[in-house]
């Protein structure tokens, strides 16, 4: 449309960027994470089994340290007793220790297979919901929700975000109860070597307790800064691309990179205190184990000496021993990775109850025919409409006015007069304050959005195309329309001659930004689609300003054919185009000030009066 509420939905090139602010702590931490467990629900039965996968292999794993060491109990008694002249190395059975222990290990990472194997199936399966979720959420929620957020906002949440979350739940997951299993079942086998050892291996647990919620408590701030400043930083480089000519053209690249060095500075100090806080934990609890460790060595020694204790039993608990602080590590390590989910999830879920646009109404009105096709004429009603963006600030009061089939309205009114509110409210983007707005008697809102919506056909100054072939595009305002009625539509708003000089004519791909046609081809394109579609009440937002003489004879016979017995709401640029209008709506810093025809409101002599007057005194000079 020729102009937008200017309420920060986007930025400018080298403009500032709006989102959650560095440094804001997770609002709810365990609500977050016990949102996130009912979010899990339907994976509940695969989870159980991917737990017992995971304790399987654990116990496997636990046991065969004990099992080594009895074949390292049998290989040094075989070597005294054969120094000594009393016996031999049993070779088979220690080769029969170690088969077991062999078999036992391969047993473990089966288990350990199938735990991962299906993890990954989960976690995927969740991260496929929550971006189907957000997906749908985003055309659930009213146009005022991204009038306050950034593209680059909302895109971090269905990327880096859902992301975040996968990933940690598939680290995470897993060794929540592996760790668990893994420290109860280390702890009965140490035990049941040696209390004395157990208690010297239990000594710094503690400490190593105390570490880890020491950073843990003062990480948690800076994930969540760094989740927030990530969606800052991609919102910027997002708009800086799309908008890299204008950049250029006004010389912004200083302006851009020294933004981006602001928003990149802070991501990287919240980033940096995140990730060296988490790096914190690992070399504090392994010195801490290593302390504990040295320890069992110098006591272990003491009990084979005196007490008679095997060996292999030292060497399986020194194992053990390592194997008990691994899991601590983890779990302080899965302690930071929830701290990471918790942020990202929020915000996932910030977005996901985000409040939506009100419900159709349960028993709408049906305006189809037996063959599913819009059935109206194209009377439009203004009752007592009222409407403001902000409750304290209404700009539409009291409008009321009928608009018969076939009609043409224009909206006019300098820049930023608030032309494309009307629009707006017409095709419910914004529900009104209070009246109504009937189409062919019906109250739009007795009417499903989409019924409503497939009533209107839209050309719009910002024409809008998608990567695809000019045949998709055009049929994206009908898509169950055939070849021939695609070409047909382009005939009619004069655009077929110029898609046959292309090399692949209709089959010709528009790239991402439509650099491959220029602006009055585009529009005349979005001409055609219009006619596809065929609607009987049309928004025409006059899009000549910025192309070649003979295009702009193309555009506007194009659109003076697809207004002919249609009602049409035309916002006027060039009051000169819309004398003849039915019904001229003059805006002025967002409030109607005044309604009538061409002579009527010349002869007021007032507000249309000086727009149409200055601009005759400009085309003269």
């Amino acid at each position: 449309m020729s102009e937008r509420r200017n309420t920060g939905a986007r930025r400018g090139p080298g403009g500032p960027g709006r989102g959650m602010m560095a440094g804001d702590k997770a609002k709810n931490f365990k609500g977050t994470i016990a949102k996130l467990i009912r979010y899990m629900r339907p994976y509940y039965v695969q989870i159980i089994i991917i737990i017992l996968f995971a304790v399987g292999s654990t116990i496997f794993g636990i046991i065969g340290p004990r099992i080594l060491g009895s074949a390292t109990t049998a290989l040094a008694e075989g070597l005294i007793a054969k120094y000594s002249g009393t016996g031999a190395i049993d070779f088979t059975k220690i080769g029969t220790i170690l088969r077991n222990l062999l078999i036992i290990y391969i047993c473990s990472v089966i288990f350990s297979y199938f735990q991962g194997w299906m993890m990954a199936g989960v976690t995927q399966s969740i991260t496929y919901r929550l971006r189907k979720e957000i997906s749908e959420k985003i055309n659930r929620l009213p146009l005022k929700y991204f009038d306050t957020q950034t593209h680059g906002e909302v895109l971090s949440r269905v990327t880096n975000d859902v992301s975040v979350v996968s990933q940690s739940l598939n680290q995470s997951v897993q060794q929540v109860f592996t760790s668990l299993v893994t420290i109860c079942g280390v702890l009965y086998m140490m035990l049941a070597i040696s209390w004395q050892l157990t208690v010297m291996a239990l000594v710094v647990v503690p400490l190593s307790g105390i570490c880890a919620a020491f950073v843990v408590t003062r990480s948690q701030k800076y994930f969540k800064a760094q989740q927030s400043t990530l969606g800052n930083v991609n919102g910027h480089i997002e708009e800086m691309y799309g908008g890299h000519i204008v950049m250029k053209a006004f010389n912004g690249e200083e302006r851009s990179v020294r933004t981006f060095h602001e928003l990149n500075s802070k991501l990287y100090d919240a980033a940096w205190k995140a990730q060296f806080m988490s790096g914190l934990m690992q070399p504090i609890t392994n010195f801490i184990g290593n302390v504990g460790y040295v320890g069992c060595c110098v006591l272990g020694g003491y009990l084979a000496i005196h007490n008679g204790l095997a060996i292999g039993d030292i060497q399986a608990f020194i194992q053990y021993v390592r194997n008990f602080n691994q899991p601590i590590t983890q779990t302080a390590q899965i302690m930071n990775i929830l701290q990471a989910t918790a942020a990202a999830a929020e915000r996932v879920f910030e977005f996901l109850e985000e409040p939506e646009e009100s419900p159709d109404c349960e028993n709408p009105v049906n305006i189809r025919d037996e063959d599913g096709n819009i059935c109206i004429k194209g009377n439009v009603t203004f009752e007592n409409v009222v409407f403001g963006y902000n409750p304290d600030k209404v700009i539409i009061h009291d409008f009321s006015a009928y608009i018969a089939r076939g009609s043409q309205v224009a909206i006019v009114g300098p820049t930023g007069a608030g032309k494309t509110t009307i629009v707006k409210l017409l095709m419910r983007f914004y529900e009104l304050n209070s009246g109504h707005i009937y189409v062919d008697g019906k109250k739009t809102t007795d009417l499903t959005r989409k019924d409503l919506r497939d009533c209107f056909g839209m050309v719009l100054q910002d024409a809008w195309l998608h990567s695809g072939t000019i045949m998709d595009n055009i049929r994206y305002g009908r898509t169950d329309a055939t070849d021939e009625e695609v070409i047909k539509a382009a005939e009619e708003a004069y655009v077929d001659h110029f898609i046959r000089t292309l090399e692949d004519g209709y089959q010709t791909v528009i790239n991402e930004e439509s650099t491959n046609v220029s602006q009055g081809q585009k529009q005349l394109l979005t001409i055609a689609r219009a006619f596809l579609s065929n609607p009987k009440i049309l928004i025409l937002d006059e899009a000549t300003s910025s192309v070649d003489t003979r295009t702009e004879i193309l555009i506007q016979k194009g659109m003076e054919k697809l207004m002919k017995g249609r009602t049409s709401f035309v916002i006027a640029h060039r009051l000169s185009t819309i004398r003849n209008a039915d019904m001229i709506i003059v805006m002025d810093h967002g409030d109607i000030v005044e309604i009538g025809h061409h002579e009527e409101l010349l002869e007021k002599g007032g507000f249309y009066a000086k727009l149409y007057n200055s601009q005759f005194e400009q085309a003269a000079a």
